[in-house]
């Protein structure tokens, strides 16, 4: 059996909420694997401490406790400069919103190849080009928008150029936070069928992070479900909505429209454990498979 590509063990992340105040536990003795070519989906509702985990793991926020393996390299607490470049090669982090992480003064060819230039790995402008070029047929993006700014693209190709942009160094792991949350519908069917895509073209792990059930079974082998900080349950994606062992899931499902609540396997009601107005987020629609770019 192959090493996971990812391993987490007993992270945790707390917070100084104001001088003299108590911390605020972002994350609470979290452990997970992530196996080669696999699709992992992390699912919770906001504020579950879905966000901090994939910060830890890019090595822009520092654990508490806990140490993080990612293809080979380890560290607990803070990583130095060194280690983190050699982190951006295996594990690439794409955001929720392409328009405020993408640097508004850079075209679409320069954002797309900054990372061949950081690391060094084209000798020549006409191979960096030529690479871009590749990139950007990759996930669909048209030549002609190569000179374009962000903000002269649409939602859909916004996230195509961050794709393009975290795949530029060949990463075995990618790492991406809600998405598709800020796009239509239809354009939310076509960014999820091209990461598939892309995993399987380029041997990639995915580790994806919603609050949205529909997106995590469409597209993931295996879900946690995060709840207040803390892995509440994992498991086959289909398992876990046939049989889910905790409240808090059985509240997520039931959240689906048109979906039944599993029947209770106890006594314990999902409203004693969850306090006052935590529900679960509303669950988007099921996702479909067409649509347009836009």
């Amino acid at each position: 059996m192959s090493e996971p590509v990812v391993t987490v063990t007993g992270l945790a992340k707390r917070f100084r909420s104001r001088p003299g105040g108590a911390d605020v536990v972002a994350l609470d003795d979290v452990s997970l694997s992530v196996s080669p070519g696999e699709a992992l989906g992390i699912v919770g509702e906001s504020g579950s401490g879905k966000t901090t985990l994939a910060r830890c793991l890019a090595a822009l926020t520092v654990p508490s406790a806990g140490t993080l393996n990612v293809c080979g390299l380890t560290w607990s607490g803070k990583l130095d400069r060194g280690g983190r470049r050699r982190l951006a090669r295996h594990l690439q982090l794409v955001f929720q919103d392409p328009l405020t992480s993408l640097n508004p003064r850079m075209r679409t060819a320069t954002l797309i190849g900054e990372g061949l230039r950081v690391h060094r790995l084209c000798r020549s402008r006409e191979e960096e080009r030529a690479r871009v070029e590749a990139l950007m047929a990759d996930v669909g993006l048209a030549p002609d928008l190569a000179q374009r700014h962000p903000r002269e693209l649409s939602g859909g190709q916004r996230q195509r150029v961050a794709l393009a942009r975290a795949l530029a160094v060949g990463p075995r792991v990618l790492v991406l936070d809600e998405p598709v949350s800020s796009l239509d519908v239809s354009i939310q069917a076509q960014i999820l069928n091209l990461l598939r895509d892309l995993a399987a073209e380029h041997e990639m792990s995915l580790l994806m992070i919603s609050h949205d059930l529909a997106v995590i079974r469409y597209s993931c082998d295996r879900a946690v479900v995060m709840y207040h900080g803390a892995v509440v349950e994992q498991g086959a994606v289909e398992s876990i909505l046939a049989a889910p062992s905790h409240p808090y899931t059985r509240e997520l499902i039931a959240s689906v429209p048109g979906t039944e609540p599993a029947p209770e396997r106890n006594s314990t009601h999902v409203a004693d454990e969850l306090p006052a107005g935590r529900r679960g987020e509303g669950i988007g629609p099921a996702v479909s498979r067409s649509g347009g770019d836009g």
